[in-house]
């Protein structure tokens, strides 16, 4: 299964010491959305001491075991209609969250999360929580 592994799900794998491939099936094809480089970073950046080594180790590899996914044309279109969509609905989510189910979207990837609620009802995004 093609999967876009959100940054909670990142989060989680790191604070826990698990490695990646502890939560990913053998047969999934990962990869992550250019935001969450961003949000990972800002954690590295953040970080003081230990913390900020520990991240940063985390970080590295991640960046060189997970493909980005850019945010380029198709990935902007589908960012367009889930704004559109929620903010008809009056169910407003986070700007990044909606980034990365556009990714997820015109990817044809599930979200693998710990955040369930940040992607529920969004057309032609599916989720699995790794909880």
């Amino acid at each position: 299964m093609r999967v876009l592994l959100d940054t909670t799900f990142l989060i989680d794998s790191e604070r826990s010491g698990d490695a990646l491939d502890e939560w990913i099936d053998d047969d999934d094809e990962a990869a992550m959305a250019a935001i969450t480089v961003a949000e990972l970073r800002v954690g590295v950046l953040l970080g003081k001491g230990k913390a900020r080594a520990a991240r940063l180790a985390f970080f590295e590899d991640a960046m060189e075991v997970i493909p980005v996914v850019e945010y380029g044309r198709a990935v902007a279109e589908a960012h367009a209609e889930l704004l559109v969509g929620v903010r008809r609905e009056g169910r407003p989510r986070g700007a990044h969250d909606l980034m990365i189910a556009a990714t997820a979207k015109a990817t044809g990837r599930l979200v693998v999360t710990a955040d369930q609620a940040a992607f529920v009802d969004l057309p032609g995004v599916q989720v699995r929580t790794h909880r």
